[in-house]
């Protein structure tokens, strides 16, 4: 399987004005002004195969914007290397152009003031669609993404919700084989997001479409993507499957006991002690939970020690989420190893 991007050693600066204090600073900075560089993206290197939905994640200022300007050849790169679909995105712009589709939540590529059919049928003339290759492909995307109602209506008229996934449809008009998409479903209620994630699934399935998908909201991520790249201050600190991080941090589970008795955390403590398990009191009187590490000998252990000595009515286990995980990562400014 060819890679779909493919970028090594790349690296992003940027030069910053910044301004002196006071009257008499900004008298000086007529004259001389100070500059300072910005590492926005620092030597990172990764590919993705071709027909793979990759989660991009990292922090405000992390970098992540900036790589997809550069993968997508709006930004030129400070150094390294990219091929994107076995092309440079700078020195072969018109060509490469025809082979991606960009979606960034917070801009339009739609004509603010002409509807939305119009948009598109600029964009078929942009990327020189025939009206048969048209009609096959946008008549199930605008099906699929139920947007036909929307089509005479001018984009500044539609809600956040319709816009996004007419702005989705704009991207797919040439049925590109790489798509980037940049905060997609920033703002949108459950059921769009919904439906754009199974379109997303399906275009992934149908077409063996690419995806690189950016985004804060990690339950697009756990819908769509087996892989997740996460940034850190412009470095590469994780790259691998959603899973493996999961079971590769060292996270807690959460268990919730509800007795048939009057207990106190003492005798839960003096019970586990040696398990490792911090036990703290829950919304009610005989609810207690316990923080266990998450190993499956140690939940076992516990469960079977507490429901041996004390009558348990209810029990409920909640694993960490996934954002819980990646929080705890970025607050401890650890390198994740796996």
């Amino acid at each position: 399987m060819e890679n779909a991007i493919y970028i090594d050693s790349l690296s992003k600066e940027f030069k910053l004005y910044a301004s002196r204090p006071g009257l008499k600073g900004a008298f000086r900075d007529l004259f001389t002004r100070n500059y300072h560089t910005k590492v926005a993206v620092d030597s990172i290197g990764f590919s993705v195969k071709q027909g793979e939905m990759v989660g991009y994640i990292g922090e405000n200022g992390a970098g992540k914007s900036t790589t997809i300007k550069m993968l997508t050849g709006i930004l030129t790169p400070t150094s390294g290397k990219i091929i994107v679909n076995g092309m440079n995105p700078h020195k072969d712009r018109e060509k490469f152009v025809n082979t991606i589709g960009v979606v960034f939540g917070q801009r339009s590529q739609l004509w603010w003031d002409i509807a939305v059919q119009e948009s598109f049928q600029l964009l078929k003339k942009v990327y020189k669609v025939s009206d048969k290759e048209y009609e096959e492909h946008m008549g199930h995307v605008i099906e699929t993404l139920d947007i036909g109602p929307l089509l005479n209506k001018p984009v500044r008229k539609l809600s956040l919700g319709q816009r996004m996934r007419c702005e989705l449809a704009a991207a797919l008009v040439h049925n590109p084989p790489l798509l980037f998409l940049d905060e997609p479903t920033i703002g949108l209620d459950v059921l769009v997001k919904l439906k754009i994630r199974n379109f997303l699934k399906e275009i992934n399935e149908k077409f063996n479409t690419t995806i690189l998908l950016t985004t804060h909201d990690l339950s697009d991520i756990e819908a769509l993507c087996q892989r997740v790249i996460m940034l850190d201050e412009g470095r590469v600190i994780y790259d691998g499957a959603l899973q493996q991080l999961k079971e590769s941090s060292d996270d807690k589970k959460e268990l919730q006991f509800h007795f048939l008795e009057d207990i106190n955390v003492p005798e839960l403590e003096q019970l586990t002690i040696d398990i490792g398990v911090v036990w703290r009191k829950g919304g009610t009187m005989k609810e207690f939970i316990a923080l266990v590490p998450a190993k499956d000998e140690k939940i076992a252990e516990l469960i079977g020690r507490i429901v041996t000595a004390y009558k348990v009515r209810d029990m409920k286990v909640r694993e960490t989420t996934t954002e819980e995980i990646i929080r705890n990562i970025y607050e401890k400014g650890n390198v994740v190893q796996v």
